[in-house]
């Protein structure tokens, strides 16, 4: 995989690109990540990349032309929507009004080989930047100050799930938000509410007793299919208390 951000700010990702699982996916070339200055494709002297908005209001509002010549010069051929069925990578604007962002997405976007991430600043971005783009994304109902701490959690969301990056396959298939399938534990489908995932089970480690709190004996019965009944039913009672939502 291959991740281009478009920043306004990008000495913001030198420690992001030096963290433990990022870097072994850099150093075992896995992935590749270049961060392009927006500032460096403006066109005049002072490297402008904003302005104010038409119709007057607060704040500044990132440039479409400048965009454009960003992505015409990282992605070749022509980036136009008009030309997408050319296209070969595909274009992410991080943005409060996008589609929310899930693991599901996650998945799906390691199936790319490359993915261009644009992380705009201030107000907001030209309404004619949308027409640039494969797709917008939001990582939650909030505002932050810039789209980069988005663009970390979009990159780590998915490089976590890439094969080669995290040594041990179930420990990215049995956990919170994961494909009930991929839980390796049968549930008849109406008990998930026509849901495809479930938050993680509860874990314990050692000490087996800590301050009176003991761990649960079926966990120390080394019967596995009981343990595998124990975690799903689990599973669907956390689910059903922090987030229902995902059983309706």
């Amino acid at each position: 995989m291959n991740y281009q951000i478009i920043s306004t700010q990008p000495q913001i990702y030198d420690s992001f690109l030096q963290t433990n699982l990022i870097a072994r996916a850099i150093n075992s070339k896995i992935i590749k990540m270049q961060i392009h200055n927006l500032h460096d494709f403006a066109f005049d002297k002072y490297k402008s990349i904003d302005d104010t908005p038409y119709g007057g209001g607060c704040g500044m509002v990132i440039q479409v032309d400048v965009v454009a010549n960003a992505l015409s010069k990282i992605e070749k051929p022509t980036f136009a929507k008009a030309t997408a069925g050319r296209r070969k990578t595909k274009v992410i604007l991080l943005t409060p009004q996008g589609k929310k962002f899930t693991q599901t997405d996650a998945k799906r976007l390691t199936k790319e080989k490359e993915l261009i991430v644009i992380a705009g600043r201030f107000e907001g971005y030209d309404e004619r930047i949308r027409d640039l783009v494969d797709e917008e994304i939001s990582i939650g109902d909030y505002v932050l100050a810039s789209g980069d701490l988005p663009a970390m959690v979009l990159i780590e969301a998915i490089t976590r799930l890439i094969p080669g990056v995290i040594g041990n396959k179930e420990s990215v298939q049995n956990e919170s938000f994961s494909e009930i399938k991929n839980l390796q534990l049968k549930i008849p489908a109406r008990q998930a509410g026509g849901k495809n995932c479930l938050l993680e089970y509860p874990q314990y480690t050692k000490p087996a007793v800590y301050l009176g709190k003991k761990v649960p004996q079926i966990l120390l019965s080394g019967n596995h299919k009981k343990i595998a009944q124990w975690r799903i039913k689990k599973s669907i009672e956390r689910t059903k208390k922090f987030r229902p939502d995902l059983l309706k």
